[in-house]
């Protein structure tokens, strides 16, 4: 292999950032993302109706709660991620490879979620150019206020190195 993964990299296996939630999700904000995504089930504006389906309030879409960044006390960043990216070492550029949900109950709009990352795994992997590409797996656990964990966002992730001058 090309030598991608450093010592520098494989000290961040494990690795773990916590960013408490600020607020409430709020039924605002469910409202707000059922829009943005088109999904009109009255379960996500209607408390009258979820309460008939047998929630206690309405409840958020499944995927809100890894999208509503509402936990993040930061501004995004050039890239527009929030909260958060892995600090690598300069020169690799990030491709997003998948996403793996688990969902262990509905978010609710009184709901205070908080967020744990721990980067998994990393891994080197050839590639076609040659140069090799590193293959991360970070966790993300969304924890209620009383500890329970409520998703879970298992994310695939290619490093790969940028290109230098006179490299093919």
């Amino acid at each position: 292999m090309s030598g991608l993964l450093t010592d520098q990299i494989r000290a961040m296996i494990g690795a773990e950032r916590t960013y408490p939630a600020k607020e409430e999700i709020g039924g605002m904000a469910i409202r707000y993302f059922a829009i943005a995504v088109g999904d009109t089930d009255p379960l996500y504006y209607d408390d009258e109706y979820a309460r008939a389906q047998g929630y206690p309030s309405r409840i958020a879409p499944p995927t809100f709660i890894t999208e509503s960044g509402q936990y993040a006390g930061n501004t995004p960043n050039a890239h527009g991620y929030l909260p958060h990216e892995w600090d690598w070492p300069a020169g690799f550029r990030t491709i997003r490879g998948g996403q793996d949900y688990t969902f262990a109950r509905p978010v609710l709009p009184t709901d205070r979620i908080s967020v744990r990352y721990r980067l998994e795994s990393i891994e080197e992997k050839s590639s076609r150019d040659g140069r090799g590409q590193l293959l991360a797996i970070s966790l993300a656990e969304f924890i209620d206020a009383d500890g329970a964990v409520v998703a879970t966002n298992r994310e695939l992730f290619f490093l790969q190195p940028l290109a230098t001058k006179g490299a093919a």
